[in-house]
């Protein structure tokens, strides 16, 4: 279920609290709480079904459930969001990337980079 889990984290996101406060910031300044209010409906549901259905896994939310209801706030299309999203991971993905060829041994051993190796960077011009 999007919006709830993590596969390597078993403990609630903070950040899904941060997020969440700057939510309700953004809907109260905006007097409408009605998506607010059903965000925070909806999460207390399917927390409890979660919790309910799958006992031996911590399931709570996480960055993508009030990521998701502060881009739709700001207006931004429904598509936009997982490529808003992972904007900020390139950085990091990247990192990991040279770690992990610098050291030989993967970071996170369930990804698995299968592209082709040794490409060389095209002006956009020349793609």
């Amino acid at each position: 279920l999007m919006g709830f889990g993590h596969r390597v984290y078993r403990v609630r996101d903070p950040r899904a609290d941060v997020l969440g406060a700057a939510a309700e910031r953004f809907y109260r300044r905006a007097g409408d709480m009605t998506l607010y209010d059903l965000a925070r409906a909806v999460e207390a549901t399917a927390l409890r079904v979660l919790h309910e259905h799958k006992p031996e896994r911590r399931l709570d939310t996480n960055v993508e459930f009030y990521t998701a209801l502060l881009l739709h706030g700001l207006g931004l299309p429904t598509a936009l969001f997982t490529p808003t999203f992972a904007i900020g991971r390139v950085a990091g993905w990247t990192a990991h990337g040279l770690e992990q060829h610098d050291r030989g041994r993967l970071i996170r051993p369930q990804s698995e980079y299968v592209g082709e190796r040794g490409r060389r960077w095209v002006e956009i011009g020349g793609r």
